[in-house]
């Protein structure tokens, strides 16, 4: 029983959250089983560049260290807030929500040009809960029973957490600015006078991920309409007059 309630919660999880959430534990589960080491993971230009080594773009964003609290610490967020932002204010725009990632994904990679940083999976995670918190500012959060905020603070608490223990903080301030740029893009500068959307998804993303909408002025042909199909005639000439 207990197994099929995984399987179903899994299974009713939205397609982007259960794509990047499972990469990011079969990444740690094959770095524990020793198949793979995090050097072959981790992100640096010059083997990116110079030896075509390219998945490291991705692997850098799918790897959260050992097994340890941490991981799943990170794995908890990722999860949670991921899964709010598909189902909440992306719900139906899959394509908006992939674009999200692949712009974030790429000012932190830019970043990752000009600093000494190896893994990213920690910022895109903080970046995911800085959106979520700035489109819902109203709601109450409780941090293990010790602080009660409302939810834009909740990036800069859980960096003072991150710095509690011990980890660096630019991290979870790379995260923290790409989230934000990309909320004054999408959110803010838009709704401002002479505004416009500069965030524009790419239409290959939108035939890819979102269904199209059914016209609702379209008309079917005369053939295709129920009672015009083979079986109907029949069904007519049989009901008593």
């Amino acid at each position: 029983m207990a197994y099929q309630g995984l399987a179903q919660e899994y299974l009713g999880m939205p397609a982007v959250t259960r794509a990047y959430t499972t990469a990011c534990v079969l990444t740690t589960a094959a770095v524990q089983l020793e198949f793979i080491t995090p050097f072959q993971l981790y992100f640096n230009p010059d083997l990116i560049f110079r030896k075509f080594q390219i998945w490291r773009l991705i692997t850098n964003f799918l790897f959260f260290g050992p097994l340890g609290f941490s991981f799943f610490f990170n794995m908890i967020f990722l999860y949670r807030y991921c899964r709010m932002l598909e189902e909440g204010s992306f719900r139906g725009r899959t394509a908006d929500f992939v674009f999200m990632f692949l712009f974030g994904g790429f000012l932190m990679t830019l970043f990752g040009l000009f600093a000494s940083l190896f893994f990213l999976g920690q910022a895109f995670t903080i970046m995911l809960v800085y959106v979520w918190s700035r489109r819902n500012p109203y709601i109450r959060m409780n941090f293990f029973g010790l602080l009660n905020f409302q939810a834009p603070f909740l990036p800069w608490v859980l960096m003072g957490f991150s710095l509690l223990l011990g980890n660096s903080i630019i991290i979870d301030l790379l995260g923290i600015a790409v989230g934000h740029i990309y909320y004054f893009l999408e959110d803010v500068f838009p709704n401002q006078p002479g505004g416009k959307k500069l965030l524009l998804t790419p239409g290959f993303l939108k035939m890819v991920f979102d269904t199209p909408e059914e016209d609702p002025n379209y008309n079917t042909l005369p053939e295709d309409q129920p009672e015009n199909q083979p079986g109907a005639q029949d069904q007519n000439q049989q009901r008593p007059q």
